[in-house]
Parts: structure tokens; C-alpha cells; sequence
């Protein structure tokens, strides 16, 4: 096994964000320090980063139910709930892909998988996430073309890729953006409060049934649509204009 592809099963990060620790002198195989990222990782090879001593875990993949007022972090300074409360202690660490806010609720997942993660949070994949978003009074069907047009908030420029209506004060919103409290953000400068915020899909991954705090494995079928998820494709350069030749007398 490739030495990023074991530190990011180890639970380390992704294999792009591990190179940066493989290339710092931080990992010693057999006492050696490696900065060679090809370099391969044998059953009987002893591997450290620092003072660590790491072994492959395995490899988890889930759907969890976040409720509102637990903190999408592993450690809180302030000792308030964070959803890894709600997971398995024997489980290996773990860590979120993507965060909801404290008043959030829904559709998270959690994972070792470093190269999943990337390809489900890395901009050039464009995963959709969708969202039921309740508001403080009831939509202005004018202001939907607004957010599917897009406009700047705090953060960059933000759009929707999808806005649908479920109840006068219940709406739809399908994202392929990931920008800090997007959705209270481009809502507020229509002039709205969300009152309510839940993710039900990311991908073809479904919250479905559970309930706040519940968490379920994913199915070998969800993993293959994650993992088939394509980039898109970056954008073509834009031509210059051609400069008119001078005509000759």
C-alpha cells in the first residue's frame, strides 16, 4: 500500500491534504524518515508520525441524524454536546464531512475515508445537498429567481442550484456550494429568518427515516454512487479577441 493511501486509512485526512506530512520529515518508517510519497507500506512495516504509532483502521462509512444543538467538532472548549457523542466509543476515529451549524439539523456523514471525503467536499465535484428550509413568513415566489441567479453574501458569491416551495413557509433548496451558513445568509438578505434548517440529501444519499441522533451504515450500493459522483469539468478559457489587421495600401 502507497504511504498517503495508509496514512489517510489511519484516519490522518485525505491522501492530497496526508502528502504535506509525508514531505514536512514527520513519518519514520522502521525508524526512517520518509518524505517519498510513492514509498510502499509493507504488513510488517512500523509506521509513526511524531510520537504515534499508526496502524490501517477500518474503514467506516455512515449516515447520521444530526439533531440541533450538537456541534459538529471532536473537542468543544465550552463542553457542549458534539455529534461524535452519538456514534460508537469502539468505533476508530472517525471524522464529518462537511459541517451543519448548531441549529441545524439533519443528513451528515461521517467517515475514515479520507478519499471519499474529498471527492464529496472538494468544489470541483459539485455534489448537491439538499435542504428543507422554514422560514419566519411565507415566501415571496419573486425572490426565487433571485436565488437561483445568485448574489453575494459575507463569504463570496452564492446561488442555489434548485428552490422549490413545500408550504408557504416551507422551502426547498438544493445546493452545490458549501459556503459558511449560506442558506440563513442568502435567505437574510431577501429579508427572511430561517427558523428551521434540515439537510435530507447529499448525493443519492437519503436522511429517510432516521431520527435526530440515529445513524446507520452505508449500503455497498450507496458507497458506489458516492465513489461514481464525476467532477466537473473545469471551465474552457475564454478566447480573446482576435486584434483586426491593418489593412495595407
Amino acid at each position: 500500500m502507497r504511504l498517503n493511501r495508509f496514512l489517510a486509512s489511519a484516519g490522518l485526512g485525505s491522501r492530497r491534504s496526508v502528502e504535506e506530512i509525508i514531505q514536512s520529515g514527520r513519518v519514520r518508517i522502521n525508524g526512517r524518515v520518509i518524505d517519498d510519497l510513492a514509498t510502499q507500506v509493507g504488513p510488517e512495516d512500523s509506521v509513526k508520525v511524531g510520537s504515534r504509532v499508526l496502524q490501517v483502521q477500518q474503514t467506516l462509512h455512515a449516515v447520521l441524524h444530526k439533531p440541533r444543538g450538537f456541534l459538529c467538532t471532536a473537542d468543544d472548549e465550552r463542553d457542549r454536546r458534539t455529534i461524535f457523542e452519538l456514534l460508537p466509543e469502539k468505533w476508530p476515529r472517525v471524522f464529518h464531512v462537511g459541517r451543519l451549524d448548531r441549529d441545524s439539523e439533519g443528513l451528515m456523514l461521517v467517515t475514515n475515508d479520507g478519499d471519499l471525503a474529498l471527492r464529496l467536499t472538494h468544489p470541483s465535484f459539485h455534489v448537491e445537498k439538499e435542504y428543507e428550509v422554514g422560514l419566519d413568513k411565507t415566501f415571496e415566489p419573486a425572490h426565487r429567481e433571485k436565488l437561483l441567479r445568485g448574489f453575494h453574501i459575507p463569504g463570496g458569491r452564492a446561488k442555489a442550484e434548485q428552490v422549490g416551495e413545500i408550504k408557504p413557509q416551507l422551502i426547498r433548496v438544493v445546493l452545490r456550494q458549501g459556503l459558511k451558513r449560506q442558506i440563513r445568509l442568502m435567505f437574510y438578505e431577501l429579508g427572511y429568518e430561517v427558523v428551521h434548517l434540515k439537510r435530507v440529501r447529499i448525493g443519492a444519499i437519503k436522511l429517510g427515516h432516521l431520527r435526530p441522533g440515529e445513524w446507520r451504515l452505508l449500503t455497498p450500493k450507496e458507497l458506489t454512487q458516492l465513489r461514481a459522483t464525476p467532477a466537473a469539468p473545469e471551465p474552457a478559457p475564454k478566447a480573446k479577441p482576435s486584434r483586426p489587421r491593418s489593412a495595407r495600401h
